[in-house]
C-alpha cells in the first residue's frame, strides 16, 4: 500500500553545518555540490564527560543492508569517528512468505553484532537504531527486533514511512543544489521508496516538507516482484517495462500534485543505487565516496545508463567494478525506480547524496542533547 501526507509535518533539526565552494569533477563529468566532510553514527552507553568528547551513533538496518556511523560533534557539524556496512538482504523472500527468513535474520544479527562491538569500543554515549520497511511488512518483524535486542543489546526501533522520509531529508539536504525552485528529494531503499517535495525557499536550515509519498517498491521487492528468464533479452526488457509501470502506478497520486512547469526545479537522490550509477557514470575503477557525494549529473545521463544496465546479461553487470556481484541483481530495479522518478520531475540535473536517515539521526540526536550544529 502506498503511504502518503499532504501537507507532511516540517522536518525538525538542526541545520547541515557543511560548507564549501562548487568544484568540477571533470570535463561534461558533473559537478559537486559542495566540498563536505563526510559525517557518522554509532551506538552504545559511555561515561560522560566533556560534550565535545562524546561520541553519537546512528543504526539503520534497512532490506537491503546495515549500515552504522559513529561520530564526534565538531564546530561545523561533526566528525566520522567510525562507520560500518553490510548487505544483509533483510527482505529477501519476504514478499512471498511474509516472514523475515532464518538465513536473513542470521545475517542482519551477525552484521549487528560488529555494530555492537563497535559501540563499546568506541564509548558511544547517545545512539539511536532503526529498523525500516522489512520490519515493518514482516509478521515475525517484532519477534526479530527482540532476539537483536537479547543477543547484540542493540534495540531497533521500527519507525514509520514519515519518520524515515524525515530523516532521510535532514540528513542529505545540505546537498540540494543552490535555488528558491522546488525540489524532490528521493530515497530508493531496498523494500521502499520515499519521495518527499520540500520547499527550501533559499533557506540555510532543512527544507519544509509540502508533500510525500511511500511507495512499497524498493530494489528487493521489485526484483522479486518479476520472475523472469534472465538469458533471454527480450524478456529482461519486458519485466523492465513491468518494473516502471509498477512504480509509476504508485507514484502517480504524488505525481498529480506535483507543481507542473515550475522553473529552477532541483532533483537529489539518496541510496545505493543513484551512488552506484553515479560511479558507472564516471567509470570509477572501485566506488568512492569523496567523488560521489555531492556529485551532480545530468539526468540524462543517469537515464541512458538505466537503460543500458536494462539490457545486460546478470553476468555482463557483474563485470562492471562498481556493481559487482552484490547487486548485480537489484540494480536494474533500482533503475526503472529512477526513470520512474525522472518521468514525474524532469529535472535537468541530479544531485547524488551518500548520506541519509542515519546522518538525519546523527543530526537529531545533538541536537536534543544541546549542542547547536
Amino acid at each position: 500500500m502506498v503511504q502518503q501526507s499532504r501537507p507532511s509535518p516540517q522536518s525538525s533539526g538542526p541545520t547541515g553545518g557543511f560548507s564549501g565552494k562548487r568544484v568540477r569533477s571533470g570535463p561534461g563529468n558533473g559537478s559537486k555540490a559542495a566540498a563536505i566532510p563526510p559525517p557518522s553514527p554509532s551506538r552504545g552507553i559511555a561515561p560522560h564527560g566533556a560534550r565535545e568528547r562524546r561520541s553519537y551513533a546512528a543504526i539503520d538496518l534497512g532490506t537491503n543492508n546495515c549500515r552504522l556511523l559513529i561520530a564526534k560533534p565538531s564546530a561545523d557539524g561533526f566528525i566520522v569517528v567510525d562507520a560500518f556496512s553490510r548487505i544483509v538482504r533483510l527482505g529477501e523472500g519476504l514478499a512471498s512468505t511474509g516472514r523475515i527468513s532464518d538465513a536473513a535474520i542470521d545475517r542482519a544479527i551477525a552484521a549487528l553484532s560488529v555494530c555492537a562491538d563497535k559501540l563499546r569500543r568506541r564509548h558511544v554515549t547517545l545512539a539511536r537504531s532503526v529498523a525500516t520497511e522489512a520490519c515493518r511488512r514482516a509478521s515475525n518483524g517484532t519477534d526479530f527486533i527482540q532476539r537483536v535486542y537479547r543477543e547484540t543489546g542493540i534495540a531497533l526501533d521500527i519507525i514509520s514511512a514519515q519518520e524515515e522520509a524525515r530523516l532521510a531529508v535532514l540528513g542529505c539536504h545540505a546537498l540540494l543544489e543552490p535555488g528558491n525552485g522546488p525540489a524532490l528529494i528521493f530515497d530508493i531503499g531496498g523494500g521502499s521508496t520515499e519521495l518527499v517535495l520540500v520547499d527550501s525557499n533559499g533557506s540555510a536550515g532543512a527544507p519544509r516538507i509540502v508533500d510525500w509519498v511511500s511507495a512499497p517498491w524498493g530494489v528487493v521487492s521489485l526484483t522479486e516482484s518479476e520472475a523472469f528468464d534472465h538469458g533471454d533479452r527480450d524478456a529482461r526488457l519486458a519485466a523492465y517495462d513491468r518494473m516502471r509501470a509498477r512504480v509509476s502506478e504508485a507514484f502517480a497520486p504524488l505525481a498529480c500534485r506535483l507543481p507542473q512547469g515550475a522553473e529552477d526545479i532541483r532533483l537529489l537522490g539518496t541510496s545505493g543505487t543513484v551512488t552506484t550509477l553515479a560511479s558507472v557514470h564516471l567509470n570509477l575503477p572501485r566506488y568512492d565516496r569523496q567523488v560521489i557525494d555531492g556529485l551532480i549529473v545530468p539526468c540524462e545521463s543517469m537515464r541512458a545508463i538505466s537503460e543500458r544496465l536494462s539490457t545486460m546479461t546478470l553476468a555482463e553487470r557483474q563485470q562492471l567494478p562498481c556493481i559487482g556481484t552484490e547487486r548485480a541483481d537489484l540494480v536494474v530495479a533500482g533503475c526503472a525506480i529512477l526513470e520512474a522518478i525522472l518521468d514525474i520531475w524532469p529535472a535537468a540535473r541530479l544531485g547524488v547524496a551518500d548520506r541519509g536517515i542515519r546522518e538525519g539521526i546523527l543530526r537529531g540526536l545533538m541536537d536534543r542533547d544541546g549542542r547547536v550544529m
